[in-house]
């Protein structure tokens, strides 16, 4: 990935969640993600179907490119055009949208306007640990700080910056 940062730079605590954010946490960013990842390659479509203003989504195409998540490549349709791609950054991204959208049937809106199929149903997607195989338990989690002068409860008073 093109633009990997030290967590500890960011204001507060350090976190790969701020830092992921920073890259590609914003509105138009998620959306342009969910419509590459529907097969929409091409600028228009992108424009079209999320929305987004031109000048802020040429932006955010931008930034996403430069971050290693999308890249450009010639379009299937023709070598004349290129669209917008996944990188392996950004395939492994397609967890994180889905359960964004998982989130949102059952949290934002009054009636799911998309529905994700698995073969003959309706995806219920859970989350499993690829060393040892078994389903992700929030009771079997810890959380360990691995950032000198930080633990779970925030800065260490001895760090500074109190």
């Amino acid at each position: 990935m093109a633009d990997r940062r030290d967590p500890t730079t960011l204001p507060g605590r350090p976190c790969a969640v701020a830092s992921s954010l920073e890259l590609i946490g914003d509105r138009w960013s998620i959306l342009v993600l969910r419509e590459v990842m529907f097969g929409n390659h091409r600028f228009s479509q992108i424009a079209r179907n999320t929305g987004a203003p031109r000048d802020r989504l040429t932006v955010r195409l931008k930034g996403l490119m430069e971050a290693g998540v999308l890249e450009r490549r010639p379009t299937e349709e023709s070598d004349r055009y290129e669209g917008y791609h996944l990188t392996e950054a950004g395939e492994e991204l397609r967890p994180v949208v889905r359960a964004l959208l998982a989130w949102g049937d059952k949290w934002a809106v009054t009636t799911p306007p998309l529905r994700l199929v698995h073969h003959d149903h309706a995806l219920v997607a859970r989350t499993y640990c690829v060393t040892c195989g078994d389903d992700v338990e929030e009771a079997d989690l810890t959380q360990e700080m691995l950032t000198p002068g930080w633990d779970l409860g925030g800065r260490l008073a001895a760090a500074g910056k109190g």
